[in-house]
């Protein structure tokens, strides 16, 4: 007999191992698809999964899984941004499920820290460290303005001037 050619050698993987505990505990929550939490982020897009996190997923009596509905959790700053983003998320959402299983989405709304130390943490963006280099282009027109005066202080003021000016007015 042949050796089987396995890549796994002998081990199970994680995945495998994990798949029904996951299930259960989604099912627990109303989360037919556990792929909706394990996978929020591309879900929902990566603007939104920052802001909010699905809790549960509740349906009405006697209707199967049809007309459910997906409870979100997010601060109280970002629950407007949410509001206007809701009928986006829920074809977001649908697309996985592969079918119009949720038709409503609510918000509650928290602390950013969550209900529990680490239950819900959410990012922020970052911003970036330094802003991008001036355009030399700029630079050399505002230094034309300033051009002839001996004051230094005075020179470096019309520059820095000069050069708001210009960017924001894009002469």
């Amino acid at each position: 007999m042949p050796r089987r050619k396995t890549t796994t050698y002998g081990f199970t993987r994680a995945h495998g191992l994990m798949e029904t505990r996951i299930r259960k505990a989604g099912e627990t929550r109303g989360f037919a698809e556990a792929r909706i939490i394990t996978h929020w982020e591309e879900v929902a897009g990566t603007e939104i999964s920052a802001i909010a996190r699905p809790v549960k997923v509740t349906y009405p009596r006697g209707s199967g899984n049809l007309g459910a509905t997906l409870v979100l959790l997010t601060t109280g700053a970002h629950a407007p941004v949410l509001e206007m983003q809701k009928e986006t998320l829920r074809q977001r959402v649908n697309a996985t499920y592969g079918y119009n299983a949720i038709s409503r989405i609510n918000i509650t709304q928290t602390a950013p820290t969550g209900f529990a130390e680490g239950q819900v943490a959410f990012r922020t963006r970052e911003k970036p460290l330094s802003p991008p280099p001036p355009d030399p282009a700029l630079l050399a027109r505002a230094a034309e303005v300033a051009d002839g005066i001996r004051d230094e202080g005075l020179k470096a003021a019309l520059e820095t001037l000069a050069r708001n000016v210009l960017k924001t007015s894009g002469i």
